[in-house]
């Protein structure tokens, strides 16, 4: 056990939450043992449980934590393409899905019937669709509601793919990205407004990287009117 530093309550819980970060995604869920968490944080079991009274909540604490860095991270803005919010989105939860495994495989499977797992990842899904509805160009009033349910299915579609794929990698990680943001512009065109100046394919096509397409080429008004053109 490392000497014991003397820290503040708000000092010694990030200090466990980092502990706990750090093992739980180190580990599935019930290799991280409570008196490891202690030892790692060179406190006695009594001073962690008064902080955290069971493995579970300290699960929770260290999830909502990232939920919470996961929208802070998430930026969207409107004077972006639909296709780049989407990717830079993406990219910052697979980033944390690749890196967590454990962590996510545990909220999502072993702790799949924990209410208090479930309500933060549910809240985080639901900052998002609001997010999302708050930058779409939307065709008008009466979409927003369909918008909405789109976004909420879609939003289902890639936790779960991701989920699965943390389980079984049956493609890269680029192609699950792409799969994801594909049936997002897929699901959403015919409601959303058409852009107001045409982008080249590459801007608002779903694949990535293609050396080939060229800045000058045609390109297709709305976000979804077919198979896009390389």
């Amino acid at each position: 056990m490392p000497p014991r530093q003397r820290l503040t309550p708000d000092g010694r819980r990030a200090q466990l939450l980092a502990v706990g970060a750090r093992l739980f995604a180190a580990h599935p869920y019930a290799d991280v043992l409570m008196e490891e968490v202690a030892d790692e944080a060179g406190i006695s079991r009594a001073l962690l449980y008064r902080h955290f009274p069971s493995k579970q909540a300290l699960f929770a604490a260290v999830y909502q934590q990232a939920a919470d860095q996961l929208l802070a991270d998430t930026r969207l803005d409107p004077a972006r393409s639909l296709r780049e919010q989407l990717l830079q989105g993406m990219d910052v939860h697979l980033d944390y899905f690749v890196a967590n495994r454990n962590a996510v495989l545990a909220a999502n499977r072993v702790l799949a019937g924990d209410p208090v797992i479930q309500t933060i990842m549910a809240n985080e899904l639901d900052v998002l669709r609001e997010r999302l509805l708050g930058v779409l160009p939307l065709a008008g009033d009466d979409a927003r509601e369909a918008v909405s349910g789109v976004l909420k299915a879609w939003l289902v579609f890639v936790q779960v793919l991701c989920v699965d794929w943390l389980t079984r990698e049956t493609c890269t990680r680029d192609q699950l990205r792409d799969i994801c943001v594909g049936a997002a512009l897929g699901a959403l065109g015919p409601l959303l407004s058409p852009p107001s100046e045409c982008r080249s394919g590459r801007e608002l096509g779903v694949a990535v990287g293609d050396a080939d397409q060229r800045e000058g080429e045609p390109c297709q008004r709305g976000l979804h009117n077919g198979r896009q053109r390389h």
